[in-house]
């Protein structure tokens, strides 16, 4: 089983950038998913969640209204939509499966993770 993020990069400040996690070995198509973060010497923490269904998401507030989770259960894929970019919004971005369906935030509850793709915000 593996989960492979995707479409990080180097971007300036108001850039925007669409991040994909494709998931192999099986199917994800009932479970939640979720993406998370990393940044330089920061607690990797919660950036948005989904139900399996494509409803019930959640964000972090620091992205609220800038960045938006969805999901294509025939594709066995997430996305994650990043606009507006930060600088604070540089880091190591992770997506990941959740045990049940229903979207959650806690980062114990997810138990298969991605090796993650990289997000460099310029000023």
């Amino acid at each position: 089983v593996q989960l492979q993020a995707s479409g990080g990069g180097l971007v300036q400040a108001g850039a925007s950038l669409r991040l994909s996690c494709a998931a192999s070995g099986r199917t994800f198509s009932n479970n939640a998913m979720g993406w998370f973060r990393q940044a330089p010497g920061k607690e990797r923490e919660f950036v948005a969640t989904m139900s399996w269904n494509g409803g019930n998401t959640v964000y972090a507030d620091s992205v609220k209204g800038r960045f938006t989770i969805s999901r294509d259960n025939a594709k066995n894929t997430v996305y994650l939509q990043m606009n507006n970019l930060k600088p604070e919004d540089t880091a190591v971005y992770y997506c990941a499966a959740a045990r049940g369906s229903f979207r959650t935030t806690v980062q114990d509850t997810y138990h298969y993770w991605g090796l993650g793709t990289q997000v460099t915000v310029s000023s």
